[in-house]
Order: structure tokens, then C-alpha cells, then sequence
């Protein structure tokens, strides 16, 4: 989990290295070419220029950045496979349900919390020892999964408010950048080009910054959404079969649920030697 960690750090660490290269890189001619007298000098801008160019609206996606970055390494951290389907601790409890000892499965619940263990414990909570009803028990552990898997989709959910609102920031900035070009033509006609540039680099500067934003948190929305789907999978699969452990004890009386062991390989048969023929 830790290299899966540094990974998804690194890529984020690498697209919004690259935005800053992108924006901090001016188009300066080479050394070894020699300089035109007629040729127009480039200004440089540094990142800091570029952000004042895109106006009030680079707060905003600033913000939307800084959160959603921080969405991304949660979300990374939170989302594992063992840390919410806990396998050691299902197996515990599923020996303890063969051998109907589901007062001290409850109480094994309890003291090892754990989204499925959390589940587990509330469906056993309903089980009465003298008539144990499956049918409640099973229908409780799908109430608490419901609510136990709804949190943990909200931070997962966020992500995609963000890539649906970074782009339409960036593109208020552009209709707002353009405005102001016309309401700059309208009133000094267009031979204010340095006015003229500068209402046009906040349209384009807020609708880059609106992509760079939002294209990250997009993709990494439909990554964990997909994980998180694959967990909700499996704890279903994890309910059923404890259901199903309980039906078999409650009917033929306690089993002993053991975990499953490789098979044994075996010897191998010696042939018999061939009679030889006189």
C-alpha cells in the first residue's frame, strides 16, 4: 500500500509540476541563435505574474486544488481493502458463529472495530440465543452496511464536485476575461493592445488552470469509485457466507471453521518392475 501511496503522490506531485513548468515558460529565444535588431523582445513572466493575470477567479481554483489534493492522499490512505474488510478478523468471528457463540462473537466485534467488523456485530446484536431468527440477523447486517459504506463515499463523491466545478470556474474566468475585451474595445477602440492581452491572458490563464484542476480529480474519482465498488463486493460476499456458516450450525449443530490449507502434495506411486520374459 505504501508504493500505491507514493504513487498516486508522485503523479499528483508530477501534473502539477508540469502546469507550473507549463505556465512558468516563456518563449525566449535560444543562445545560440543570434538576436534580430527588428525582432520583438519577449517579456517573461514568472508564476506569481501568471496568477495575478487570471484575476479573482485563480482563488477559487486554488482552493479547489489545495482540496482536492488533499481528497486524493485521504482517499489513498482510507480506502485499502484490508483496513475495511478485515480478513483475520472474519475469520475470528466466523468461528465463533459455527460454534454458536455469538455472545462472544459480538463482544470480539466490539473490541476489534472495523467497518465489516462493525456490521457483523450489529446484525449478531439481533440474534436471540434461545430461537435464532437468520432471516433478521441477515437483514440487520444489510442495514448497517448501508450506513456503515455511506460515509466513507462522501470524501470519494467530493472529487467529483471538484472536476465538475474547477472547469466551470475556469470558464466564468474566460467569459469574464473576454467581457472586459470588448468593454476595452467598446471604449478605446482596439489599439489598446497591451489592455487588450491582458483581459485575454485571464480568459485563457483561468480556463487552463480550470482543466489542470479538474482532469486530476476526475480521473482519480472514477479510480477509488471503482476500488470502493470492489470492496462493497466483497463484504457482501463475506456476509453471505457467515449467513450461511450460522444456517449449517444452527441445523446440524456446531461446526468447526478452519481456515483453507493448500493441498497436501502427494507421494508418488513406484511402479512395480516389469517381469522380464525368458
Amino acid at each position: 500500500m505504501k508504493r500505491k501511496l507514493l504513487s498516486l503522490i508522485s503523479i499528483m506531485a508530477l501534473l502539477f509540476a508540469s502546469a507550473g513548468l507549463s505556465f512558468a515558460q516563456t518563449d525566449a529565444p535560444a543562445e545560440d541563435a543570434p538576436a534580430k535588431a527588428d525582432q520583438p523582445q519577449v517579456i517573461e513572466k514568472s508564476l506569481m505574474d501568471m496568477w495575478n493575470a487570471g484575476g479573482w477567479t485563480m482563488y477559487p481554483l486554488g482552493l479547489f486544488a489545495i482540496f482536492g489534493t488533499t481528497l486524493i492522499i485521504y482517499n489513498a490512505i482510507s480506502i485499502r481493502q484490508k483496513k475495511f474488510l478485515n480478513p483475520t478478523g472474519v475469520k475470528e468471528v466466523e468461528k465463533l458463529v459455527g460454534q454458536l457463540q455469538i455472545a462472544e462473537a459480538i463482544e470480539y466485534c466490539e473490541k476489534n472495530p472495523s467497518p465489516i467488523t462493525n456490521i457483523i456485530g450489529s446484525g449478531l446484536a439481533r440474534a436471540d440465543i434461545r430461537e435464532i431468527d437468520v432471516q433478521a440477523v441477515e437483514s440487520a447486517m444489510e442495514e448497517a452496511s448501508v450506513e456503515e459504506f455511506a460515509t466513507p463515499y462522501v470524501f470519494i463523491n467530493y472529487l467529483s464536485v471538484i472536476a465538475s466545478l474547477a472547469p466551470m470556474m475556469g470558464l466564468y474566468g474566460t467569459v469574464s476575461g473576454m467581457v472586459k475585451a470588448f468593454n476595452t474595445i467598446a471604449a478605446e477602440g482596439a489599439g489598446s493592445a497591451s489592455k487588450l492581452a491582458d483581459n485575454i491572458s485571464e480568459a485563457l490563464i483561468t480556463t487552463a488552470t480550470g482543466m489542470i484542476v479538474g482532469i486530476p480529480a476526475m480521473f482519480f474519482f472514477f479510480l477509488f469509485k471503482q476500488s470502493y465498488g470492489k470492496i462493497i463486493s466483497s463484504s457482501s460476499r463475506i456476509i453471505g457466507d457467515l449467513v450461511y456458516t450460522m444456517k449449517v450450525a444452527i441445523k446440524y449443530g456446531p461446526q468447526e471453521v478452519e481456515a483453507e490449507e493448500a493441498p497436501a502434495e502427494e507421494a508418488p506411486v513406484e511402479e512395480a518392475p516389469a517381469e522380464t520374459q525368458e
